[in-house]
């Protein structure tokens, strides 16, 4: 079991790696596809891209069998289609009014609305060095939301994406019940429930695009940051559960900030700093406590 959950932790920090790619280029998209239809396009572009990716696989004849989804799983199949078809969406609003550093850094708050959840839904064990994540990320959390300290007016944007962040925490807790099962069917079911819900609400807010070149982008983009980090994902939460996972998973922000900290150079305020300190505290203990493992 150790030498899988080590294998596991691998998952997480690729699935993390993978999905921090989203941000910073979502953000570039945004210029010239609406909110609405690119968390769309994400979706769709994970759903499309890991079926082709099954595809080969059984061609290939090399595929492990994994256990199929049935009705008992039903309800957290649609909880979690129906949480991917909210959280994209208000995280790509929030992006459009957000640097994409400071959106990439507030998805960290991802851990603390998961391991909360997990805590109070579904009686995980949380361990006294993630109670110290979980503080140290809602307060940086807070200094990211604030946009004067002295007026406590809070940004849009940075409250978007907190709620992206509870969707996506309950989501993670859903998916996690649906571990064992085959995670290229659960990704694909994901891909292609959200997308299409995301897409039917894109076109009745009259929210498409034209472009055929950034859509097949933004599909690709999908494809790799949301399909792939989610397929590891799923196999990592196998042996890790909700919690543990989300808290390796935590290092996805870090890359997305360095990311479009280099692609935007931008130069970050000093209350940025200030969180970024704090969020790596937190997600010290986060990814350092071990009860799972």
């Amino acid at each position: 079991m150790k030498t899988k959950s080590k294998t596991a932790v691998t998952w997480a920090i690729l699935a993390a790696a993978l999905y921090a790619i989203s941000t910073p280029v979502s953000k570039e998209l945004l210029h010239e596809i609406p909110g609405v239809m690119m968390a769309a396009l994400l979706y769709l572009g994970a759903g499309i891209g890991m079926s082709v990716l099954g595809w080969f696989r059984s061609r290939q004849g090399t595929v492990k069998q994994e256990r199929r989804l049935t009705r008992e799983e039903l309800p957290f199949t649609v909880g979690m289609v129906v949480l991917d078809i909210a959280a994209p969406i208000f995280l790509m609003i929030g992006l459009t009014v957000t640097t994409p550093a400071t959106v990439s850094l507030l998805n960290n708050f991802e851990i603390v609305a998961t391991s909360l959840i997990a805590l109070l839904l579904f009686k995980e064990s949380v361990h006294s060095r993630l109670w110290i994540a979980i503080g140290l990320i809602t307060v940086a959390s807070v200094i990211l939301s604030v946009e004067d300290i002295g007026s406590i007016t809070l940004s849009w944007g940075s409250v978007l994406v907190l709620l992206a962040a509870v969707c996506w925490g309950l989501e993670n807790n859903l998916t996690s019940k649906l571990s064992a099962k085959d995670p290229l069917q659960v990704v694909v079911i994901k891909g292609f429930g959200s997308g299409l819900g995301s897409l039917f609400i894109a076109i009745m807010l009259g929210e498409t695009t034209t472009h055929i070149g950034y859509i097949a982008i933004a599909l690709l983009l999908g494809f790799v940051a949301y399909g792939l980090s989610i397929y590891f994902y799923v196999y990592a939460q196998r042996y890790l559960g909700a919690a543990k996972t989300s808290a390796y998973y935590a290092i996805s922000p870090f890359i997305g900030v360095l990311l479009s900290l280099i692609m935007f150079t931008e130069i970050p305020a000093f209350s940025f700093i200030v969180a970024l300190i704090i969020m790596i505290a937190g997600t010290y203990f986060a990814s350092t406590d071990r009860r799972s493992t």
